[in-house]
């Protein structure tokens, strides 16, 4: 897989502060990468901060006609891509140098269709925490059940997958609704539990409400055809695991 190039899908809004660190951190990469950056009808200067890519042929900028939300701008992105492999990182967030590139072999090493990473939570202000949320190396879909580990700026994954399984349901969880549809299909994923990620943690951010956040959980359960008592159960794993992850 020496070579492989990657389409990197970076939903944007509002997110000119932010924005270069990311494509920055992307093009930083060991291996050649598209860059396919999606403006949902941004009201800052997120125009102005991509300036300097303008002239950039590994980068194109696509700028939704109306918000369409991070679901659908993914979506938007994945169908744009010409890559065998899609990755998808969030305009607020940083990659170590050698992401991509570990991912890739092992996708070849086992044929996965899926590869995530651990993370290191950064603070709002850019700051390293030291704070690491590990992964399994291997995610099976009863285990994905019990909480998600799969974070969506660590994703790379097989395009057609992607386009088979679209993001949707913008209101609750639409990466763990994807991840769970795949799994369920192929069974489970690989990760590499190492911090190649680098997460940061915004005050207003989409899953920044931990209540907020254990209702949409609640919903995905719902929303992939399980009973009330069973979501029931699986929102329990999933509370008693968010307490572990974030515990010091």
């Amino acid at each position: 897989m020496t070579g492989e190039k990657v389409s990197v899908i970076i939903p944007a809004y509002n997110s000119s502060r932010t924005i270069y660190s990311a494509v920055d951190s992307v093009m930083k990469q060991g291996i050649p990468v598209e860059v396919i950056i999606v403006d949902d009808c941004s009201t800052d200067d997120l125009t102005g901060a991509l300036d300097g890519y303008a002239e950039d042929d590994r980068v194109n900028i696509i700028r939704n006609e109306k918000n369409m939300g991070v679901a659908a701008s993914r979506n938007r992105g994945v169908a744009a891509a010409t890559c065998r492999y899609v990755a998808f990182i969030d305009s607020d967030d940083q990659w170590q140098p050698d992401k991509l590139a570990k991912q890739l072999k092992l996708m070849e090493q086992t044929g996965a269709v899926l590869c995530s990473t651990a993370r290191e939570l950064v603070n709002e202000d850019g700051s390293r925490t030291g704070k690491v949320i590990g992964v399994p190396e291997k995610v099976t879909y009863k285990m994905l059940l019990r909480g998600n580990v799969i974070n969506c700026s660590s994703v790379v994954m097989d395009r057609q997958v992607a386009l088979r399984y679209p993001m949707g349901n913008d209101d609750i969880h639409e990466d763990y609704i994807c991840w769970l549809q795949i799994l369920k299909e192929y069974g489970s994923s690989v990760a590499i539990n190492e911090p190649l990620l680098l997460y940061r943690q915004m005050r207003n951010s989409k899953s920044g409400s931990k209540l907020s956040s254990a209702k949409k959980t609640f919903a995905v359960y719902r929303k992939v055809g399980y009973g009330v008592i069973r979501s029931c159960f699986y929102f329990m794993c999933y509370a008693v695991n968010g307490v572990v992850k974030y515990l010091f």
